[in-house]
């Protein structure tokens, strides 16, 4: 019984150094190799409306993109800014709710104003995935700037 225990705590110290040895790194480039490139967790842009805007400019144009979809809701435009980049914009449903793909969708339009005064105007339209968060299927450039 007590050569069982001990052959069973040595497998599992056994299977412990085996476990953190595939976790362990070293980096090369002390000896010879190129440095490590910087990650900075991103890929592609940030917002599927517009690749100029940064992650806090979607994170606030996304709540303004809800309400506005909001199958409840009067269906008024819904403004977003960012004071610190000075983008901001508006959506407004343009359709009423459809189903698809088992979930409920709209059309919307967008503005987008960048820091520079450049306004886009865009249409698209976007699925709900949970009571806040709309996924967006489609955008493309809309009407023209002025209406």
């Amino acid at each position: 019984m007590a050569v069982k225990r001990i052959v069973m705590r040595a497998m599992v110290i056994g299977a412990t150094f085996a476990l953190a040895a595939c976790s362990f790194s070293m980096p090369l480039s002390p000896f010879g190799g190129q440095p490590d490139p910087v990650v900075t967790g991103s890929i592609g842009p940030v917002s599927p409306l517009d690749p100029a805007l940064d992650q806090e400019d979607w994170r606030r144009a996304r709540s303004a993109l809800a309400v506005a979809l909001d199958p409840q809701g009067n269906g008024a435009r819904v403004a977003w800014d960012n004071p610190e980049s000075g983008r901001h914009g508006d959506f407004e449903a343009a359709s009423g709710a459809f189903v698809r793909d088992d979930r409920v969708c709209r059309a919307f339009t967008a503005r987008l104003v960048h820091e520079s005064g450049d306004e886009r105007r865009l249409s698209g339209s976007a699925c709900r995935l949970s009571e806040t968060l709309w996924r967006i299927d489609d955008v493309a450039p809309g009407q023209a700037a002025g209406g």
